[in-house]
């Protein structure tokens, strides 16, 4: 993919979007906000050496939202035609006409809108041939098979490549948007051991080619993490310390995210209602947000409302220094909107300073969780349960490979008894963090 791989220019989209706002005015609308966007990319998956598959996608979009006082309709469609046009922003106003008005409806204050646009480095065409990139992917997964002749099987290598541009517009005026990459590198392998079989994964993301593991390295981690769970058991029932390895450690920060989002509290349905300068967490705990990381993968100088975005302190040593809001969330709370909508920006989670060996003697017996599964987690309640696999550990040392147990706390217990954050950060998300110690979780094993 290059630059020039996209149809359209930022101008003709910036014209497009003007263009819907015009019609929407014409044909009544007292606001409008539109949202003109193209996308394309490649995916190439390679399984035991022979090319699998080869995608490419390419598609565009406009979406149209118009208010009629404080009635609001949406409609959307693929076709940049005038007449498609014109057609979608009459659906959005005939939808809008049947629809009950809602106080707190309407464009964000324009008052709130950004005015400043940094170059955050989100954009970084790969002018990559084919034949690379399926040299590529045959690289990261026969570098997987290759650590272990107990790697049987392969689940494949995956390469994907893609690149977006967007503009959001709105009847007060604004209109900005910006093109951004994103690619990432994986394999799965599969290892077999006196009949037992084990599967696991690595990967690798970034805006920026260059970010990216190599397709060694990648391979290599993969097929290592699938070697060590051979001779996986359960443990017994009980309860124990708990270290959830990086890549793991970030789902306990969505179900945080998740819980502070204007939608699950102004319908009630979060755990940490009324949580906001309230200690929420181990004092150990640090989270920023921050907006403008370079090549974040949740980077930008405005949310879904063009409101300006503002790097902040999220959690500051276990204390919830505020929610994640939209215009429409934060009026029904009687609040103003942070700037998310549309979620969090970049969050990076504060190390303790320990590494994971650190961690691990600092545990002493316990487990170390490398894999979750299922989806047990009571958003209402913040009751925590999902099944777990990763490693049993005596005296600070790995013991031996676990499987086929659950995991159990309520959040807001799990929260507050982190022990310690290690420095073995993941840079390939939307959340940095390392690996995270809890003092003491439920573990349902064997009897």
């Amino acid at each position: 993919m290059t630059e020039n791989n996209f149809s359209f220019s930022r101008a003709s989209l910036e014209q497009i979007a003007r263009h819907v706002l015009d019609l929407a005015a014409r044909q009544g609308a007292t606001a409008c906000e539109a949202d003109v966007s193209e996308g394309l990319g490649q995916t190439v998956s390679v399984r035991l050496g022979e090319v699998e598959t080869i995608e490419y996608n390419q598609d565009k979009g406009v979406g149209v939202t118009v208010y009629l006082g404080q009635k609001k309709g949406h409609a959307s469609t693929s076709d940049f035609s005038e007449r498609a046009l014109a057609d979608t922003v009459s659906a959005a106003i005939n939808i809008a006409r049947f629809t009950a008005e809602d106080p707190c409806s309407g464009l964000a204050e324009a008052g709130l809108l950004a005015t400043e646009f940094p170059d955050l480095d989100l954009y970084h065409p790969w002018d990559l041939s084919m034949e690379d990139a399926v040299a590529m992917t045959r690289e990261c997964e026969q570098a997987a098979r290759s650590v272990d002749a107990r790697i049987s099987n392969s689940e494949g290598g995956t390469l994907s490549r893609q690149a977006s541009q967007f503009i959001y517009a709105n009847s007060l005026g604004f209109c900005q948007g910006f093109p951004s990459t994103r690619y990432s590198l994986s394999a799965a392998v599969v290892a077999e051991q006196d009949d037992a079989m084990q599967r696991d994964y690595w990967y690798s993301a970034a805006r920026h080619p260059g970010d990216l593991a190599s397709a060694a390295e990648v391979g290599r981690l993969a097929g290592e993490r699938t070697v060590r769970r051979l001779g996986a058991r359960p443990i017994k029932t009980g309860r124990y310390p708990v270290i959830f390895e990086a890549n793991v450690a970030s789902s306990l920060i969505g179900h945080l995210i998740t819980a502070i989002s204007g939608g699950n509290l102004y319908r009630q349905s979060s755990f940490l209602l009324g949580a906001q300068g309230t200690e929420v967490f181990s004092p150990l705990v640090t989270i920023d947000e921050d907006p403008f990381l370079l090549r974040g993968l949740a980077s930008s100088a405005f949310d879904n409302e063009g409101v300006e975005t503002s790097a902040r302190r999220l959690i500051d040593r276990g204390v919830l220094t505020g929610y994640l809001l939209g215009s429409y969330s934060a009026r029904k709370l009687g609040l103003s909107t942070t700037g998310n909508a549309g979620g969090a920006h970049n969050l990076l989670v504060h190390s303790t300073g320990q590494s994971l060996p650190e961690l691990l003697r600092e545990m002493g017996t316990g487990l170390l969780i490398t894999e979750l599964l299922g989806h047990g987690v009571n958003t209402v309640t913040g009751d925590y349960s999902r099944g777990a696999a990763g490693f049993w550990v005596e005296n600070g040392m790995i013991s031996h490979p676990v499987e086929e147990i659950t995991v159990a706390e309520n959040l807001r217990d799990l929260f507050r008894h982190v022990a310690a954050i290690g420095n073995d950060t993941l840079v390939r998300g939307t959340t940095r963090i390392g690996s995270v110690l809890v003092e003491s979780m439920s573990v349902a094993g064997q009897a």
